[in-house]
């Protein structure tokens, strides 16, 4: 039996993913919130979407990457402090995959609950800010959520196109959300 992905790297027990997709010569690298129940030879229904989507729109290949590994299928059940190795291993497969894609196009995809958790802003900071930031377009599919997050794919119509996402905009203005909520 092949497997249906030829991207894929977990931990050991494989409860954290870290990379999940397809190879190909226009890579769409996808930055979820966290793996759910999609593996090797099984995609979930995030993963089935986000294929469909990458196919539709002209990519023929897809990376299903997030912003912190654990396998959760509620983000509200991520646990309240990070696991510093887990997420240091995390990081650096992203940047490396990323880093090797020929002009590769990154697609916000966490959607809101990116705020249940200080380190998964800090994941995307760490990401996309500074010297060790991703190279690549960023983008959004679909119009942004009231609340200024990007869609889940979960949510999102095939019949959606994607946008120009000014992910340093996005991080400050949830940077500044939070020092108001704090005073």
């Amino acid at each position: 039996m092949t497997n249906r992905y030829d991207l894929y790297q977990c931990n050991r027990d494989d409860s954290a993913r870290y990379v999940l997709g397809r190879r190909g010569e226009r890579m769409l690298c996808v930055l979820g919130l966290n793996p759910s129940t999609a593996n090797r030879d099984k995609p979930d229904m995030t993963v089935a979407r986000v294929e469909r989507i990458a196919q539709r729109q002209g990519f023929d290949g897809f990376a299903m990457l997030n912003l912190y590994p654990a396998r959760h299928t509620l983000p509200g059940d991520l646990p309240r402090q990070a696991d510093s190795a887990l997420q240091r291993s995390n990081l650096q497969r992203i940047r490396a995959l990323v880093g090797a894609a020929c002009e590769p196009v990154l697609w916000a995809a966490w959607g809101g609950d990116i705020v249940l958790r200080d380190y998964l802003s800090a994941a995307l900071a760490s990401l996309a800010q500074g010297r060790h930031a991703l190279p690549g377009r960023w983008v959004h599919y679909g119009e942004l959520r009231k609340d200024g997050h990007p869609r889940h794919p979960s949510r999102a119509s095939y019949d959606w196109d994607f946008h120009d996402f000014d992910v340093a905009d996005y991080l400050e203005k949830q940077s500044s959300g939070k020092r108001r909520s704090r005073d």
